[in-house]
């Protein structure tokens, strides 16, 4: 099949051989692609020529992002481009019904809900390890000046103030929070037995937590069984990650 007839899913590249997916943002799509068996080909593009690809092709520049264009962002086989995963999930779900993720769901809103605090309690983990262990040179200066400007300091100075291990501890009061919205099922999936865009939510950040904090410290999450099986529950969707 040629790449015309096929989604291109535009993606950030890492510095490993061949590249391979690692941004939280991108994976829930890229699950969400691999779930449904959807065809489609990976375009690299580094963090300074995501404006100049997208802002020609006429999206409407995002408000409440830390830039207007971002990524994940794809071209359907009918030549349309859309960008932010919350506008391709809906027209992924419009375009191929089959396998229904049910992003308009309420447990879409609680996944980010509980996900978003863990998060945000783990960047000084997370970005400085980002920075040094992932991303290309083309792209590493980029998001070294961008998140400054985001907290006001640099990487070094957010690990040091943020990071370690007292940002591990102060992560597991919201992975309990995680933990206690998939005990509200039998699970192994926000809805129980049925997988929805919600657990990619959360799955593609613990990805994204693994790739950075490496895998002996991303070992600490195993005190919350219910948020192991998710992960290993979608690990044939992860799979697929480099093209």
């Amino acid at each position: 099949m040629a790449m015309a007839d096929k989604i291109l899913l535009y993606d950030i590249p890492s510095k490993d051989d061949g590249c391979s997916c690692w941004s939280l943002n991108t994976w829930k799509i890229r699950l969400a692609l691999n779930y449904k068996g959807i065809d489609y080909e990976t375009q690299w593009v580094e963090y300074p020529d995501i404006e100049p690809l997208l802002k020609p092709l006429g999206l409407e520049p995002q408000q409440d992002q830390i830039k207007p264009y971002t990524l994940p962002a794809i071209r359907t086989p009918d030549g349309q481009h859309f960008m932010n995963s919350r506008v391709i999930i809906a027209e992924l779900e419009r375009r191929y019904p089959e396998l229904p993720l049910y992003p308009d769901n309420p447990i879409t809103k609680k996944a980010h809900a509980v996900t978003g605090p863990v998060l945000g309690t783990l960047w000084g983990v997370i970005l400085p390890q980002i920075h040094r262990k992932v991303l290309n040179t083309a792209s590493a200066g980029y998001f070294w000046d961008t998140r400054k400007e985001v907290f006001g300091m640099s990487l070094d100075t957010l690990e040091a103030a943020q990071g370690g291990s007292q940002a591990w501890e102060r992560s597991k009061p919201k992975f309990e929070k995680v933990a206690e919205a998939l005990r509200e099922t039998d699970g192994p999936f926000f809805l129980g037995t049925t997988v929805s865009f919600a657990d990619f939510i959360l799955v593609g950040f613990l990805h994204f937590l693994k790739r950075a904090a490496g895998d002996e410290e991303f070992r600490r999450v195993e005190e919350w069984p219910e948020i192991v099986a998710l992960y290993q529950a979608c690990a044939e969707w992860l799979q697929r990650d480099s093209y």
